[in-house]
């Protein structure tokens, strides 16, 4: 296997849970300057201790950064990386089915 394969296949692991999903999509939300863990946690209504488990993992993979500033830790998602993964899933979209073509071009 790619090392690209592992990369993606490890982030959409990291996406394959409802809260974390619930997490990515407020954070892309939120736009570039990202939303506070407090917020997030409010939004989500999801314990703190939970919460950080789940940011934990989509940092691990690569999806969300963070920042801190003061007392506040704020979450961003890493567009770039985002934008790669949904790039990956749709690159070869029109190679194959009949004539070349599929249901997706």
């Amino acid at each position: 296997m790619s090392r690209k394969l592992d990369t993606h296949a490890k982030q959409l692991g990291a996406l394959g849970h409802p809260a974390r999903l619930a997490i990515v999509r407020h954070v892309v939300q939120a736009g570039p300057g990202g939303a506070a863990a407090g917020e997030i946690q409010a939004k989500l209504k999801i314990p703190a201790s939970t919460l950080s488990h789940h940011i934990e993992r989509l940092a691990t993979a690569g999806l969300i950064d963070s920042r801190r500033e003061g007392t506040f830790i704020y979450y961003s998602a890493v567009f770039a990386t985002l934008r790669a993964l949904t790039d990956y899933l749709w690159e070869d979209c029109c190679k194959g089915g009949e004539g070349g073509k599929s249901s997706c071009c």
